[in-house]
């Protein structure tokens, strides 16, 4: 429960403004890893300097916050937030479980630069999100989905 404790107390400003923060979170990935840009079928044709002001990019990244924020909230019971989350990402997106980590890493960099969240609290994030994660992949398995 404590690292959910120190990951919420920095989560104030992303619920204030989940579209910024998405917008910089996806922005962050698509420039850092290319490559997960086209596991993303609406913005594989927009240009990476576009990014960054495109406002369904903007959207989308306020939607993987804000369940995100679901997940923190839910604070360890969040198998009924996590199993639709898996059958989307593993039958539709095929998503595979390395973009999660990939995005927990740009999370825990954006949350550290703009919204205070220190070393420890960075480690936290990481932490409950490898719950998570390992959660996330036991339903893609049940799915028969190795992503």
């Amino acid at each position: 429960m404590a690292d959910f404790d120190m990951v919420l107390k920095c989560w104030g400003p992303v619920e204030a403004d989940p579209s910024r923060y998405g917008s910089l979170v996806l922005t962050r990935l698509f420039t850092k890893h290319p490559e997960t840009q086209k596991l993303f079928p609406k913005f594989v044709s927009i240009p990476l300097a576009d990014i960054p002001t495109n406002a369904a990019v903007a959207s989308h990244g306020a939607t993987v916050l804000n369940k995100l924020g679901e997940l923190l909230n839910a604070r360890g019971s969040h198998a009924s937030i996590l199993k639709p989350l898996a059958v989307s990402h593993a039958t539709k997106h095929n998503i595979p479980i390395s973009n999660f980590k990939l995005i927990t890493e740009v999370i825990a960099e954006i949350l550290g630069e703009k919204a205070g969240m220190d070393a420890a609290g960075q480690q936290a994030l990481r932490n409950v999100m490898a719950i998570v994660i390992t959660d996330l992949e036991a339903n893609y398995k049940e799915l028969g989905f190795s992503g």
